[in-house]
Order: structure tokens, then C-alpha cells, then sequence
């Protein structure tokens, strides 16, 4: 069995909006290969005065081609896989108490677009803090969550799927259809939406769901 430690790592996170008087805190979790900096930009066309976003970074960065150049993060691999996901429900609670918990916001949200899908329904299913809406964008629901133990966390709120019509990932109609009846079948029933764009964030898109939520 090989040792193991735990140490204190530094996180990165973006920030957009007003906290003090938003009436919609949302956490969006980026995808494979994506940094917090940039993937918060996908979110300044949206109405800064409703809404305040937080956009934590991947704990782990890595070149995205070769060993030098432009740099990306993730979430996990399938190393150490339970150990990675321990630590990013820690790391996500801890982003929660130090840039929502304070606040008098309406509306919490999670969002989370490919890779980031499956850690934010992970991190539903973990924390203890209240939320209305999961925004799962362009990304699976993780197949192995236990939704007997869980499905009082989803049943709560609001559930949207996004996935845009040029989406490479998603061109195939039968994947989505999988993927709607697997959700069924474990009581989940979201509202399936689709935009005119490829595997992406739809700004006016992602506005009419919050103005749903409001």
C-alpha cells in the first residue's frame, strides 16, 4: 500500500459581480483543460447587477500540449480518483463559505459545463448548503453516485440540462437520449434545453434560466 499525506495547496478563483446585491449567487465549475480567469469571461455579457459568480479552479494544472505553453486545469483523473474527489468537496465547501455564506442572495446556483458537470452533482450531493438550481452543461451526471443516499439533494431543486446543437460531444441524438432516460430511471427529471452553438456557454441561453429562477 503506498503512504499517503495530506498538505495545503493554494486555489485560484474568479469572481464577477456584486455579492452585496445580487439576487443569484452562482458557482460554475469549468471544464477539462480550462482556467478560472478565462472561463469566467463566458459570463460578462449576463446582467453583472442580478448576479454574482464564482468560478473556482481545478486543483490541478497541467500543460495542454507538451511541456511548455498554454496551461490548463482539471478536476480529476482516474489516479487516486476517490482521494481527488474527497478533496475537491472539501475545496468547493471552503470556496462556498468564503464567497456565499455571508451574503443575503435569493437564488444559489451551481453550474457545471463538461468536466465540471460531474463534480458539481458530486458536490450537490455532499454539502449541506442550500441550492435552488444544477445547471448541467455539456457534461455527464456522474453514473456512479448513489442517488438512494442522494436524491433528497436533487429532488429540491431545479434541474437543467444544456447542450448545444453542434455540441461534438452530444451530435449523436441517441447519447442525449441515454443519458435522459438513465436520469429518469434514477428519479431525476430535468429540463432538456438546446442552443444554436457547439460544446460552449450560450450567454442568452444560461440568462433565460436564471431569469426562470428569479
Amino acid at each position: 500500500m503506498t503512504p499517503k499525506i495530506q498538505v495545503t495547496k493554494t486555489a485560484k478563483v474568479a469572481t464577477f459581480g456584486n455579492p452585496d446585491n445580487a439576487k443569484i449567487g452562482l458557482l460554475a465549475l469549468h471544464g477539462y483543460g480550462q482556467l478560472s480567469q478565462f472561463f469566467i469571461r463566458k459570463f460578462h455579457a449576463l446582467a453583472a447587477n442580478e448576479l454574482f459568480v464564482v468560478v473556482p479552479e481545478g486543483l490541478h494544472r497541467f500543460y495542454l500540449n507538451g511541456t511548455q505553453g498554454r496551461v490548463g486545469a482539471s478536476w480529476m483523473t482516474k489516479e487516486e480518483r476517490q482521494d481527488d474527489i474527497l478533496d475537491n468537496m472539501t475545496y468547493l465547501d471552503l470556496v462556498y463559505q468564503n464567497f456565499f455564506a455571508s451574503h443575503s442572495i435569493n437564488r444559489f446556483a451551481v453550474l457545471g459545463f463538461s468536466q465540471g458537470a460531474s463534480t458539481a452533482a458530486r458536490w450537490i450531493d455532499h454539502t449541506q448548503h442550500p441550492i435552488h438550481a444544477f445547471i448541467q452543461w455539456a457534461g455527464i451526471f456522474p453514473p456512479d453516485l448513489d442517488l438512494k443516499l442522494g436524491y433528497q439533494a436533487f429532488s429540491k431543486l431545479r434541474h437543467f440540462y444544456v447542450v448545444g446543437n453542434e455540441d461534438p460531444y452530444f451530435l449523436e441524438a441517441e447519447y442525449v437520449n441515454s443519458q435522459a432516460k438513465w436520469l429518469q430511471s434514477n428519479g431525476l427529471n430535468p429540463k432538456f434545453l438546446k442552443f444554436q452553438g457547439g460544446h460552449s456557454i450560450d450567454c442568452t441561453c444560461l440568462q433565460a434560466i436564471l431569469d426562470e429562477l428569479l
